[in-house]
This record gives structure tokens, sequence and C-alpha cells, in this order.
């Protein structure tokens, strides 16, 4: 019999790069944008916008039907690892959810396209706007903060339910919500931040790397966490 166990610990994740092997909105513009969202993601990167800002408007140059649209995400792929990662987090009482700056359809459709579509999802709304034409809407967004998807509000949410929060991410979108949780799994760019800012982290290439970490947060609680 397989014992399963009870856990404090929710894993929030990211998406596009994490989850995924491609970013879904920089896949979607390059096929599908009508000239400007390469100067929109230039004036995000410069930190001249914020990221509900720059998609928002790069949603809105996007030339699509929904069959190319769907047809688009079939070319997405996720680590493969990322399955026995859930399985493991699981079997160890942990909750896992998606928190992403990404498009909640892209990534309910890629997830249940690979079994795992009963994960909960918490991302921005892709809504059609008319022949060939899309909108952002960002349900998530909170004031003060710039982002399309405030992860750190998610995290609070969590925190307030008596939770410990495991985030694993790749990008600049997940600088701020690593700052707040108690263990950051990070690769890429986070990976920098996360040692740059002296954050509890591990690092990791891809899931089946980060598989056996989730064993280890337990013993971690009760050791000084180095960076």
């Amino acid at each position: 019999m397989n014992e399963t166990f009870s856990s404090d610990w929710t894993i929030l994740c990211d998406f596009d790069g994490t989850i995924s092997h491609q970013d879904v909105t920089d896949t979607l513009l390059v096929r599908y944008g009508r000239p400007g969202w390469e100067a929109l993601e230039e004036a995000w990167e410069r930190g001249d916008i914020g990221s509900r800002d720059c998609m928002s408007q790069q949603v809105a140059l996007l030339d699509m039907s929904a069959s190319e649209l769907q047809e688009s995400l079939g070319r997405i792929t996720i680590d493969p690892g990322f399955h026995r990662f859930v399985r493991q987090a699981r079997h160890l009482g942990m909750e896992v959810h998606v928190i992403s700056d990404g498009l909640d359809h892209a990534i309910s459709t890629v997830l249940s396209r690979e079994g795992l579509g009963q994960i909960p999802i918490v991302a921005n709304r892709l809504l059609p706007a008319g022949p060939r034409r899309w909108k952002l809407e960002t349900p998530w967004a909170q004031a003060g903060c710039a982002s399309a998807n405030c992860k750190c509000g998610q995290l609070e949410a969590h925190r307030e339910a008596g939770r410990r929060i495991l985030y694993v991410g790749d990008g600049t979108s997940d600088f701020c919500v690593s700052t707040n949780a108690d263990y950051v799994l990070a690769k890429a760019r986070l990976l920098d931040y996360c040692r740059e800012k002296k954050l509890p982290h591990s690092s990791f290439v891809d899931f089946d790397e980060a598989l056996p970490h989730l064993s280890s947060l337990d013993i971690r609680r009760e050791e000084r966490w180095l960076a």
C-alpha cells in the first residue's frame, strides 16, 4: 500500500519556461503579432512599463483565429519530469498550484492535454475581441503592483491559510514573489536573482532534478538555509 503523508507546504509554480519549454505568449507573438509588440517587450525589459501594460497591449496586437491559437498550443511541450514532480508532491501531501503572468486558456489547454488538468491555475484571461482579435483581462492584478497577475498576492492568500510556500520559477516575473517564499527552486534568471539576494533556494535544470528537494523540505525547516 502506498502511504500518503500530510504536509503544510504548498507549491506555487510558474508555467512559461518553467513547466513549459516555450513561452506561450512569445510564441504567439512571433507567429501572429502585428508590428509594435517587440517595442513593448523592450519597454518592459527596460522597466519602463509593467507586465500588465505590456501584455495587455501585446495581446491586442495578436492577429490570429481560434483555430490558429489551438494549433499553436498543440506545439507547446512541457518538461516530462513535471508529471513525476506533481505525483511525488501529492504523495508527500503538498498542494501544487500554477500561478502565471501568462494566459489561462493556454495553460489549461496544455495541462489538460498532458493529463494534469486538475491542477488549480491562476493566470490572466485570454478572451476573443472580434474576428482575429483578442483581449486580456487581469482579474488577479492588485493596486500598487505593475504585474498582470500579482503573484505575491497569491502567495499571501496561501500563507494566511497556514501554508508554507515553495516557489518554483525561472524568470523576471518570479523575482518579487521569490523574496516572500519560504524556499525557492530556481533556474535561469531567477537563479541569478536568488544568488544575488541570498534567498533560500536550490537550483534545478529540470523537474527530475528538482524532485529530490521535495523530500528534504521538512528537514530544511529545522536548519539554517544558506543561499
